[in-house]
């Protein structure tokens, strides 16, 4: 078959894509491994909520419209709503169709690739990568020496506390879906051990407002690559310590490790290695607390200095930060199975993966090198990679930016060839 553009994946990133070629009336198919939202579906865990409000889950001709525009959308719902986006403009999505290789055509006319899947091969022009962020679970050295008798599992595969093996949990990692996971567990009458590495801690809100309206409106997540010092750091920065919730009771409450510590939840340094049922931790939980804990004041800093730029300090709350965490003191070694821990979960995010991209276009540490979604390769695309461009590239609502600058390139509007970036 033929045809001008292949995207894959149909998620956010791929579906704003083919909203956007479908515009311009561009002959195109969205290859989808499973369904509309695979992943959505099948690698999240029951309870998970959208980390952002609902009034940011923005596409190109679609947005939320619901009634609760604050609240955050569980995964089942943002399922539902990418099926309804995906309807709107019969989206050419065809699912059940695992990409097997990506590879340069050696078929009729300007076909450039050669797109094999288990539902039948295209020729194309184009191909747009859209499987996002999360290519394969990163899991840490640590993983390898697990004796055979604990459970492993990583937050992708993790679905609710009575799927695990009975016992403690160690949950290693203290980004949100860590923090999450750990404070569902810990409420589910388990003993939750935490190891505390590199985070973000931010307050779910401040001065009346969601962070997000602060980060949108003060333009940080519009911040691009050009006004940073090292992108492949930005890039490798970790997920916010952030809950959603639905229920309006509890929405505006953080989730950090204070307020782990206050439900039982132990914590403990940087997992260094696991022997058998030994876990060493490092003894720089203190050292991560404090980096986070600064971080976080330079961003509230910014969030002050806005407000009285703007003249918004009749408009909203007066400041009021999170505390100082008081931290446990130092252990460098856990027992596994004298403390009955019988599942360690691995939430230590997400690592590039296109074992199918036959192609020379993949950096050392397997992501696609890129610059602003256009890549050395004529033709050959990505959208929604972590701060592929913007700091909310890798969001929901960003990757409408990314979606629509690579399918202007791809149709004319933008005749300059990209120079790509080896970062």
């Amino acid at each position: 078959m033929i045809i001008d553009t292949v995207i894959v994946g149909a998620g956010h990133a791929g579906l704003a894509v083919s909203r956007l070629l479908s515009d311009a009336g561009r002959d195109h198919v969205v290859l989808e491994r499973g369904q509309v939202a695979e992943r959505w579906r099948s690698e999240r865990w029951d309870s998970l909520h959208l980390l952002t409000p609902n009034w940011m889950t923005r596409l190109p001709g679609w947005c939320y419209s619901g009634p609760d525009p604050d609240g955050y959308l569980s995964s089942s719902e943002l399922v539902g709503h990418l099926e309804r986006y995906a309807a709107s403009f019969a989206a050419p999505v065809i699912t059940s169709a695992p990409v097997l290789e990506i590879a340069p055509s050696a078929g009729p006319g300007a076909a450039r690739f050669r797109v094999v899947t288990e539902a039948g091969t295209w020729q194309a022009r184009h191909v747009v990568v859209a499987t996002g962020p999360y290519g394969q679970p990163r899991l840490p050295a640590a993983a390898a020496g697990i004796a055979n008798g604990l459970r492993m599992i990583t937050a992708s595969a993790y679905r609710n506390p009575a799927a695990l093996a009975p016992g403690g949990v160690l949950v290693v990692g203290a980004s949100a879906s860590g923090v999450q996971i750990a404070q569902e567990l810990v409420r589910a009458g388990r003993e939750v051990t935490l190891a505390v590495g590199r985070h973000t801690r931010v307050p779910r809100g401040y001065r009346g407002m969601d962070i997000f309206w602060w980060l949108d409106k003060t333009g940080r997540l519009a911040r691009t690559v050009d006004d940073v010092r090292d992108v492949a750091a930005a890039r490798q920065e970790t997920s916010l310590q952030l809950i959603g919730n639905s229920d309006p009771l509890q929405r505006g409450r953080d989730l950090d490790l204070e307020v782990l510590q206050a439900l039982g939840v132990r914590l403990v340094g940087r997992l260094e290695k696991i022997t058998g049922t030994a876990a060493a931790c490092r003894t720089d939980l203190e050292e991560s607390v404090t980096a986070a804990d600064r971080k976080m004041h330079r961003l509230l800093d910014a969030i002050d200095r806005y407000v009285e730029n703007a003249g918004l300090d009749p408009e909203v709350l007066p400041p009021k930060r999170p505390g100082q965490i008081r931290l446990p003191n130092p252990t460098s070694l856990l027992d596994l199975a004298a403390e009955h821990i019988g599942t360690v979960l691995f939430a230590t995010g997400y690592q590039p993966h296109f074992p199918w991209l036959h192609l020379p276009v993949l950096a050392p540490d397997g992501s696609i090198r890129q610059r602003r979604g256009v890549t050395q390769i004529p033709g050959l695309y990505v959208v929604g990679q972590p701060f592929q461009h913007r700091r909310d590239s890798g969001y929901i609502d960003g990757a409408r930016h990314d979606a629509r600058y690579v399918v202007d390139h791809l149709v004319g509007c933008r005749t300059a060839s990209a120079r790509v970036s080896a970062a």
